[in-house]
C-alpha cells in the first residue's frame, strides 16, 4: 500500500543549554581542570570594578594558565568589542572568560564567536540569564539597545558560584527576578497556541518558572544564601534560559522586552535590564486589557502588581526614575519599541504608538474596559505629573 510523502520542513537549530554547568558553594574553585581543559591562554572580559572583585577568587582558579584581564567598557558595544578583538590578538588567546553581569558576559560571548574561541560565563550576580543564553545584545556608547546577535552555541561552560552570588546587591536578583518572570507572560501570549512539542515544553517551563518565582522570591530575598535564595538564583540564571533554549527566539522575548528597549534610547534611564522589563510585563498586560479587553490581562496585571509590591519591582515610570519624562520622550521609546523589527510583533494584534503609549503611563490604573477611549487623555495627565 502506497503511503502518501512525508512533509519536509527546513531544518530548526537550537541551542538549548551550555554544553556544561557547574554550580554550588565554591564552584569557581572548583573548575579549574574544566576551564583549562577548555585553553591555556584565556582573556578574561569584565568591568574594572568586577574584576576587582572576582580576580581575588579566580587567580587561584587560573594560576597553571597564561591570562590576562581586558575590560569590555560599559556597555556591549561595537567599539568596546573592537578593542576587545585586539587584546585577543595581542595576548594571542585561546579562550573567552566572562566575568560579571548581562552586558560583561554578552561582550564576552560576542568576542568569542567572532574570534571563533571556546567561552566561559561566570556571572556575578543573579540580574539575567545571559550566562545561559545564545544570544548577545549590542548597545551603543550611551546604553542605548542596537540590535541582539544569534550565537551559534550556548557557552561551553557556565559556572554558578552561589558564594560570588551573594556578594551582589540585593536589588540584582530583584531584577533577575523580573527578567525571569518575564518569559510566562511574553512566551504564553507568542507561543500558547502553538502545538510543536518543544514549544509546548517551553511554554510549560515557563509557567513553573513564574509559580516557583511567586512562591519563593519573598523569603528567598528575606535569606540570602539559605536554599531557597539558591533555587531562586538557578531559577533566574539557569532554568530561564532554558525556556528560550527550547522554545527559540519567539519564546523569549515580546512587548515587556520592546519596552526595555524603548526605554535605554531615553537620556537617562538608571533602571537595569531587569527592573525596565518588569515595568514592560505590566505595560504588555495593559495592552492586552486595552485592545482585547482581555480579563485574564486585566487579573494577571493586578496579581503583579501586589508582588512586585512584595519584593521590590518598580510598577510605573515614576519607580524607573523616569517621572519626569516629556511626551516628547514617551513617544520616542514607544516609537523605538515598534521599530519594525521589534519583538512587539509577536503580539497576536497590532499595536499603534498611541495606544502604547497610553499603556506605559497606566501601568497601576484599575482594570477599566473603556481605557482604550481615554488613552489621550491617560497619556496628557500622566506625562504632565
Amino acid at each position: 500500500m502506497n503511503q502518501a510523502p512525508t512533509q519536509t520542513s527546513a531544518a530548526i537549530f537550537l541551542n538549548v543549554a551550555p554544553a556544561r554547568v557547574i554550580r554550588g558553594d565554591q564552584a569557581l574553585t572548583q573548575s579549574s581542570v574544566a576551564i583549562a581543559s577548555l585553553g591555556s591562554r584565556p582573556l578574561v572580559v569584565g568591568g574594572d570594578s568586577t574584576l576587582a572583585v572576582t580576580l581575588p577568587r579566580l587567580q587561584p582558579v587560573l594560576e597553571q594558565l597564561d591570562f590576562t584581564c581586558s575590560n569590555y567598557g560599559s556597555d556591549c558595544s561595537e567599539s568596546g568589542l573592537a578593542a576587545l578583538k585586539s587584546a585577543v590578538n595581542q595576548h594571542q588567546a585561546d579562550l573567552i572568560i566572562g566575568v560579571g553581569g548581562g552586558k560583561a558576559l554578552d561582550a564576552a560571548k560576542l568576542l568569542a564567536y567572532q574570534c571563533k574561541l571556546p567561552v566561559v560565563t561566570i556571572p556575578t550576580s543573579a540580574a539575567t540569564c545571559a550566562a545561559w543564553t545564545a544570544l548577545s545584545n549590542v548597545y551603543s556608547e550611551q546604553g542605548a539597545f542596537l540590535y541582539d546577535v544569534s550565537l551559534d552555541a550556548c557557552p561551553d561552560l557556565l559556572i554558578l558560584d552561589y558564594e560570588l552570588i551573594a556578594t551582589a546587591p540585593q536589588h540584582t536578583l530583584v531584577a533577575g527576578i523580573g527578567d525571569a518572570i518575564a518569559k510566562w507572560y511574553e512566551a504564553s501570549v507568542s507561543s500558547g497556541h502553538l502545538d510543536q512539542t518543544l514549544i509546548i515544553a517551553a511554554v510549560q517551563q515557563a509557567r513553573v518558572l513564574r509559580d516557583i518565582l511567586f512562591q519563593k522570591s519573598a523569603t528567598a530575598l528575606k535569606e540570602p544564601g539559605s536554599r531557597v535564595w539558591r533555587e531562586v538564583v538557578d531559577a533566574t540564571v539557569l532554568l530561564a534560559g532554558v525556556i528560550g533554549g527550547l522554545g527559540g527566539a519567539q519564546c523569549r522575548t515580546v512587548a515587556a522586552h520592546a519596552v526595555h528597549n524603548g526605554l535605554t534610547h531615553l537620556p537617562i534611564h538608571s533602571s537595569i535590564h531587569g527592573e525596565k522589563v518588569a515595568y514592560g510585563i505590566l505595560v504588555q498586560l495593559r495592552l492586552e486589557e486595552m485592545v482585547q479587553g482581555n480579563g485574564l490581562a486585566a487579573t494577571a496585571r493586578q496579581q503583579l502588581l501586589k508582588f512586585y509590591t512584595e519584593i521590590g519591582l518598580p510598577q510605573n515610570l515614576n519607580d524607573l526614575g523616569l517621572g519626569k519624562i516629556t511626551l516628547q520622550e514617551l513617544q520616542h521609546a514607544a516609537e523605538i519599541a515598534l521599530a519594525p523589527n521589534s519583538d512587539i510583533y509577536r503580539l497576536p494584534f497590532k499595536v499603534v504608538p498611541e495606544q502604547l503609549m497610553a499603556a506605559m503611563v497606566s501601568t497601576t490604573a484599575p482594570t477599566n474596559g473603556n481605557a482604550l477611549n481615554s488613552s489621550a487623555r491617560a497619556i496628557s495627565d500622566e506625562v504632565a505629573k
